[in-house]
């Protein structure tokens, strides 16, 4: 792979202040990098809601787009099955402080994996991987590499978890599809060659099955 669109992604950085990206420009950084991610729409005024619902169907959920942390005002609410539901969080959630607006994606499942990468000033970016949701924060469990990553280092990288098991299958769990697993790591290490301004981003969780991963939630901070 690894055949990112250099131009899609010097216009969206160009144009861009420090500071988070907001959501829009996130998923546009995700495509042009050819990082697979879940179907998503901005939704800023209710009237919007019932279109939302139903191009993206249910059941679904519904993410704060403007505050960093989401989980932690709130924000973000699961499995949402009616249009009268999501109207009705739609209206609490623009009276969260810093709202500017709701995200709507499929609610998806698989097992949930971490990538992410953060730049180092005498040494350049380095990326991250490992299990994602709250087991990144509990088990501590992460390898690092230096970009540009090939897809064997990629390899190395997962093989290196003490996770490894889990990732692999374990006790009749499924495993996930590794072989797409490291293509989006070397698809972000070529995303972070083409912009060295990105200081700091993470896709957390990436939903990972036998025969799929997707991208669920990322943010990136630019700094130039």
């Amino acid at each position: 792979m690894n055949n990112v669109n250099k131009v899609k992604i010097r216009n969206i950085i160009d144009n861009a202040t420090n500071g988070y990206l907001q959501a829009d420009k996130v998923q546009e950084l995700l495509d042009a990098a050819l990082i697979p991610r879940a179907k998503e729409l901005v939704v800023c005024d209710k009237k919007d809601v019932i279109n939302a619902t139903k191009e993206i169907g249910f059941p679904l959920v519904m993410k704060v787009v403007g505050p960093v942390h989401k989980s932690d005002v709130g924000g973000v609410k699961l499995n949402i099955n009616d249009e009268n539901t999501a109207l009705e969080f739609f209206e609490e959630m623009l009276k969260i402080k810093d709202v500017t607006g709701v995200l709507f994606q499929p609610m998806l499942s698989g097992m949930e994996l971490f990538i992410g990468a953060k730049r180092e000033d005498k040494f350049g970016h380095l990326i991250l991987c490992g299990l994602g949701g709250i087991f990144i924060e509990v088990l501590k469990d992460v390898q690092y590499a230096l970009i540009p990553v090939t897809k064997q280092e990629a390899f190395d990288m997962l093989k290196s978890l003490k996770a490894y098991k889990i990732i692999e299958g374990f006790r009749g769990n499924e495993g996930i599809n590794q072989d797409k697993f490291t293509d989006i790591i070397v698809q972000l290490s070529a995303l972070l060659e083409a912009a060295p301004e990105i200081f700091e981003m993470d896709i957390n969780p990436l939903l990972a099955k036998s025969d799929i991963i997707i991208a669920v939630d990322a943010r990136i901070r630019v700094e130039k």
